[in-house]
């Protein structure tokens, strides 16, 4: 019941803070950025940094087990992808979590940005692959191709970019659920 209650939570937060970007970004337009550009737009063919911050998860299945998620993260950019990818740009990163079982945890990462998701110049979409470590023990079995804690994780995320440095991001965690965070670009 308190995830569904925080994932509601968190739902009306991102839903009201892109409202409030909204209405700011109308007022300040003419200053800032020009219609129908990315708040992205910004750091276009520029390195940057992102600082990641996942205060709270929420889990398909209610186990007992299961432990409150803390993440931080940092991630960077590299301008441009690959000329055979159709992403807009490519990323890489780490972040250190304590994962649902409460074991220390990290996500060393490569993956690609997609902007402009849908026509919306505010919306983006992630898919990062990388090396997961932590899930020792008993808990082996929860990542796939684990072996003494090792393991692969291919992680989907869809955001929002609230400012040309902040943003909202919610990041699919395989069949487990689901993890929010907050990116601050620097």
């Amino acid at each position: 019941m308190i995830h569904r209650a925080g994932a509601g939570l968190a739902c009306l937060l991102i839903a009201l803070s892109s409202n409030a970007a909204k209405a700011q970004e109308a007022q300040q337009q003419p200053q800032q950025l020009q219609p129908q550009e990315s708040p992205a737009a910004r750091f276009d063919g520029k390195p940057y940094w992102e600082l990641v911050i996942g205060p709270f998860a929420v889990h398909w299945s209610n186990e007992s087990e299961h432990k409150h998620v803390y993440l931080l993260g940092i991630e960077g950019s590299l301008p441009g992808a690959p000329q055979w990818s159709h992403a807009d740009g490519t990323i890489w990163g780490f972040s250190a979590f304590n994962n649902s079982f409460g074991q220390p945890s990290a996500y060393a990462y490569y993956g690609y940005r997609w902007d402009n998701l849908f026509g919306y110049p505010s919306l983006y979409l992630k898919l990062t692959g990388g090396v997961l470590y932590g899930y020792k023990g008993e808990y082996e079995n929860k990542v796939p191709f684990n072996h003494d804690g090792f393991g692969l994780g291919i992680i989907p995320g869809i955001g929002y970019r609230i400012t040309p440095f902040d943003a909202v991001q919610v990041n699919m965690l395989g069949a487990a659920g689901l993890i929010f965070t907050y990116n601050r670009r620097f």
